[in-house]
């Protein structure tokens, strides 16, 4: 299953679970107990959370994507296809710090371009840096959208 069928099954599924706990807060509330009105409007906080970070990273995901398809058309997609892998898949950890490093030296010398920056975030996920590559990619997706809204 795609990437992109499977957080919208999972989208899916969590909004049904936050209808049903949706309902069970206005059960709690509608007990005028003080103390199920408390619980009642705590509960309800959960779905509203909730669909507030499904929504974020919903959002993450498709500029993300928008932004790689973007870049394929340009033919500028960052091409990984040549480094050597280990027998498990996973990307080489001496070759993937030097393409780290690499793409390091590209965003210094443009720190403005969006592209750059979505190379670097590539580049800290081939590392395993998971954390690192999301916050380079949401100032890739800083850099795009000002980029976009300009042209």
């Amino acid at each position: 299953m795609k990437t992109r069928t499977t957080a919208f099954v999972i989208t899916a599924a969590l909004a049904v679970y936050f209808v049903l706990l949706g309902g069970r807060a206005v059960v709690l509330i509608g007990t005028g107990d003080p103390v199920g009105i408390g619980l009642g409007v705590g509960v309800l906080l959960l779905p509203l959370i909730g669909a507030w970070i499904a929504w974020s990273n919903l959002k993450f995901g498709f500029t993300t994507e928008k932004m790689a398809r973007r870049l394929a058309d340009e033919g500028a997609l960052p091409d990984v296809s040549g480094l050597p892998r280990r027998p498990s898949g996973r990307v080489d950890r001496e070759a993937a710090d030097a393409w780290f490093e690499e793409r390091r030296v590209e965003v210094e010398a443009a720190p403005e371009d969006w592209r750059r920056w979505f190379a670097l975030a590539q580049a800290y996920d081939l590392a395993g840096d998971r954390g690192r590559a999301r916050e380079t990619m949401r100032k890739a997706i800083e850099l795009f959208q000002v980029q976009t809204n300009q042209a």
